[in-house]
């Protein structure tokens, strides 16, 4: 179970005040979060499970997992599966795991409560007529034909729809308002539509099912839901919610519908349909992959879900939309993470770099701290001799300004090994450097009084005898601004793969485990790695304290 998180905002100042005049009795604070399992959930679901979890949890209350699944065309079990596997990394568990389909025979009676109160009518418009009619935010709206049947005729036809003897979209149930109310979800929604499609969790029992806004305030009430916490979008369907539990009438402290604004972060698209797209035209290895802003994709890609919480903790709830930097998101992990994982020494773009005063059949053990940070990590015993591999980036042969890593003539710190000295680079016949051949000064080994000398620069290495081949897949943004646009699209370079060397104990990495690529940032070994190749994927980058000025 997750750590209860003390938030303050305005959806907590509402329950407070609930609580002090007893509306809802001695009935515990009741919750829910209500996903539709046609797709995977995205960080911005993250949010709102937080957010319905840990009210539950500050007031000793409870959060019930429900699935709308009243649209039985869009559900596949693979989806259901994902999210639960994503609510329980997160940290929550459910009291109940419900579904919406439950209720179907109550919400079926509901709707007859409403036509025998003269509140629902079957209508013989298709969906298109319907829109047609329904006027604009500054028209009212046509009323149907339909829409002054008798209750006898209604209580017929909707029962006639229900027994399949209309084909999908002849006719359809529709709540009946006011068609000129200045707000569109008003006017005569449709309430029940005709489909002929065999439902997971009732097969052909039903051929008609109840729309979402219809559903959705019968299922709080059923379930006891004191607090129906929605995104914003749902705001203007609020009186509709308010309507159909009045209009129904069996619950006499019904929930509340309260709205927050949803979660915009930027280079990310939060849309399903989207996301959906992606993995269907292959753009994307699948719903988790490491780009991806699915949960299943965060948690491959090697977020920690206290930093998803903390993430969520630290931009609040608040009432309008805005849009969150990614920079933000990122920052919690890397404050989670670089308490917890051991560093470990990686080189991309390796050079060689021959020692050419060391002894060539000598190789010692170099004690390297795992975290400096976290003294209680120890050390951790590297081996090192007169070959090793140097990153790429750690040399320049004609240095830039304010440049202390490795470059002809000049003396660096090997991290956690001695001070060496660039004497000379080799290159092949193409002109591309081969080899760089040091010298090392031997009283400066790291731990001891000559290791004192000051130097500026401090690369970090990998014992080429011992070296572990390892594949590095180095991520960036799914989606980048389009500069003549403004709007966001794929970016080409979202994933680029590199070899690279590894110390030795990186090779017995096993899928999940973290670590702190030393001045790279973190990575997660990826469950693609096998014996013969670890596979690694960037999870965040670390400050870079040099950038070349182009």
């Amino acid at each position: 179970m997750a750590d209860v998180i003390e938030m303050t905002n305005f959806i907590h100042d509402i329950i407070d005040h609930d609580l002090e005049t007893k509306k809802y009795g001695d009935r515990e604070i009741l919750t829910r979060f209500p996903p539709e399992p046609n797709g995977y959930l995205h960080i911005g679901h993250a949010k709102s499970i937080c957010l319905n979890f840990m009210t539950a949890q500050k007031y000793h209350g409870a959060c019930n997992l429900r699935y709308d699944d009243t649209n039985p065309v869009k559900e596949e079990v693979e989806y259901i599966d994902s999210i639960e596997a994503d609510v329980r990394w997160l940290g929550f568990q459910w009291k109940e795991r419900l579904w919406a389909s439950d209720y179907f025979d109550e919400m079926y009676e509901c709707a007859v409560t409403l036509i025998k109160k003269g509140k629902a009518f079957v209508c013989d418009f298709n969906a298109e007529q319907i829109r047609e009619n329904r006027g604009t935010l500054t028209e009212a709206g046509k009323e149907s034909p339909y829409r002054n049947r008798s209750v006898e005729e209604n209580l017929r036809l909707f029962e006639e729809m229900r027994e399949g003897k209309y084909a999908d979209g002849e006719k359809v149930l529709r709540a009946k308002i006011d068609m000129a109310s200045p707000n569109i979800n008003m006017r005569d929604p449709v309430i029940y539509r005709i489909a002929h499609v065999a439902h997971h969790n009732t097969g052909n029992k039903w051929c008609i099912y109840p729309m979402y806004d219809f559903a959705h305030p019968i299922e709080d009430a059923i379930e006891g839901i004191t607090h129906s916490i929605c995104t914003l979008e749902f705001e203007d369907h609020r009186p509709l919610y308010d309507w159909v539990l009045r209009e129904v009438g069996k619950w006499p402290a019904p929930p509340q519908q309260i709205e927050f604004a949803r979660l915009n972060i930027t280079n990310t698209v939060m849309s399903k349909r989207y996301l959906k797209a992606l993995v269907d035209e292959g753009a994307v290895e699948g719903w988790d992959d490491p780009r991806m802003p699915t949960i299943a994709g965060i948690r491959r890609r090697g977020y920690t879900p206290e930093a998803v919480r903390d993430f969520c903790e630290r931009i609040g709830v608040a009432k309008a939309n805005s849009t969150v930097d990614v920079a933000q998101l990122e920052a919690c992990v890397r404050d989670d993470l670089k308490l917890r994982v051991e560093n470990r020494n990686v080189v991309e773009n390796p050079i060689k770099v021959i020692i050419t005063n060391y002894p060539e059949d000598r190789t010692e053990e170099m004690a390297i701290e795992n975290n400096r940070e976290v003294p209680e990590m120890g050390d951790r015993m590297v081996p090192f001799s007169r070959e090793l591999w140097v990153d790429g980036d750690d040399f320049m042969e004609v240095p830039a300004r304010k440049y202390f890593r490795l470059f002809p003539g000049n003396e660096v710190r090997f991290k956690g090994a001695y001070f060496l000295t660039c004497n000379e680079v080799i290159k092949n016949d193409s002109g591309e450097i081969v080899e760089l051949h040091c010298t090392y000064d031997p009283d400066t080994r790291s731990g001891t009084e000559g290791a004192n000398r000051k130097v500026k620069g401090t690369i970090h290495w990998v014992d080429a005898k011992t070296a572990e081949k390892i594949r590095i897949r180095n991520y960036d943004y799914l989606m980048i601004e389009n500069d003549e646009t403004g709007e966001n699209e794929l970016n080409p370079d979202s994933l680029v793969e590199s070899r690279g060397y590894a110390e030795p104990l990186l090779g017995q990495a096993q899928p999940g485990e973290r670590f702190q690529f030393f001045r790279k940032g973190y990575y997660i070994c990826d469950e693609l790695s096998s014996e013969e190749e670890k596979v690694f994927n960037k999870i965040v980058g670390l400050k870079s304290s040099f950038k070349v000025k182009k």
